[in-house]
């Protein structure tokens, strides 16, 4: 039990040869990683940019635009 079987050194060599073998398959994943994390990222800043646009006040038929505080004022007086 306290030394390694064959077959134990053959998974180690498999998953070693996985993760390091190739044309750089940790470098490509990482760069897949980060390329995630730029888009995340981008798309997190255009919901604040997007989020801080104001929405343009609705004009009334008068031509002003009421606030909510009026509005909720004229739906207690009816």
């Amino acid at each position: 039990m306290g030394s390694l079987s064959i077959w134990h050194w053959m998974i180690v060599i498999v998953v070693v040869m996985l993760l390091f073998g190739g044309r750089g398959k940790i470098s490509g994943m990482m760069g897949d990683f980060a390329q995630g994390i730029k888009a995340f990222k981008k798309g997190m800043a255009e919901d604040d940019k997007s989020a801080e646009k104001p929405e343009p006040a609705k004009l009334e038929a008068a031509g002003t635009a009421k606030t909510d505080a009026e509005r909720r004022a004229e739906s207690v007086r009816s």
